[in-house]
């Protein structure tokens, strides 16, 4: 086995390209894939490339390195825009697993209970890819392509996801599993809200995950909220009998395609809600 260490994108990408190399970044999710059995073929470690590391600003866009880690995501200086993000952040696994899992590494597992990808959905975040003919950009909702598939060639690498700054709005995570901590959701659902000066909704972004084989979107759920005063009473109004188109949810284990369903619609409430607090804050 080889195990090689790059300082420097250029040489990360020449690795890959002259390789083949399998990607490491956290680990969280790679060694566990490994099922006890010994590491093959070439490896290429990017937690030395500076320059995927880090979260800042630039101009109207914000840029997240993609081996930051959940802990420094939870941890950063970051607007309210950025709340439900850091929530799902302190929800991924353990301390530990915090500590070392990265944002890119969860977005490429491609998991459909990925607690990254809802919140990251609701801030219209796109990926930046590096790869042998320079950089692209595809927007998260184009970047999974299915459970554990993505469009990242096998010589590229995911660089940074970038973030559209949003000054007046707010956000919210809400995870359900089987135990509070440590679990994989049975549903998850991240919203974004604005509120005008009159106290109704302007702009409003809702996602759920685990209930689908990607991450989804709810166009049809937050048209039917733009107006509304988020109130407990008003929100459940619009969202009791509303049908929540492109959720395809499985029974399994942890939960059955109904009991999902309805749980999903709950945490949508709580979580428009959850969001509503933090424009009053």
């Amino acid at each position: 086995m080889q195990f090689h260490r790059p300082e420097t994108l250029d040489d990360a990408l020449s690795l890959l390209s002259g390789e083949g190399a399998r990607l490491l970044a956290g680990g969280t999710d790679f060694y566990p894939s490994l099922m006890d059995a010994p590491a093959s073929g070439p490896i290429l470690d990017l937690r030395q490339v500076a320059a995927l590391r880090g979260i800042r600003r630039e101009g109207d866009v914000w840029r997240i390195g993609a081996t930051t880690t959940w802990r420094e995501i939870a941890k950063a200086d970051l607007p309210p825009l950025f709340d439900g993000l850091k929530q799902a952040a302190r929800e991924v696994g353990s301390l530990q697993i915090q500590n070392a899992g990265t944002i890119a590494g969860n977005l490429c597992n491609a998991s459909p209970a990925a607690d990254g990808v809802p919140p990251l959905l609701t801030l219209d975040a796109s990926v930046e890819i590096a790869g042998p003919h320079g950089l692209r950009q595809l927007p998260l909702c184009d970047f999974i392509t299915g459970v554990r598939r993505t469009a990242l060639a096998s010589d590229e690498i995911v660089t940074a996801i970038l973030v559209p700054n949003r000054t007046s709005a707010t956000s919210s995570f809400l995870k359900l599993g089987a135990r509070r901590y440590l679990v994989i959701s049975i549903t998850m659902v991240a919203a974004q809200i604005s509120i005008d000066e009159s106290g109704v909704i302007s702009d409003v972004r809702l996602a759920v995950g685990a209930c689908s084989a990607v991450a989804q979107r709810l166009p049809d759920i937050e048209a039917l909220l733009i107006g509304v005063v988020p109130g407990d009473d008003e929100i459940r109004a619009r969202i009791g009998g509303a049908e929540l188109l492109g959720l395809a949810p499985l029974s399994d284990v942890r939960g059955s395609a109904d009991y999902r369903l309805e749980a999903a619609r709950e945490l949508i409430v709580r979580a428009i809600l959850l969001a509503a607090q933090g424009q009053e804050g």
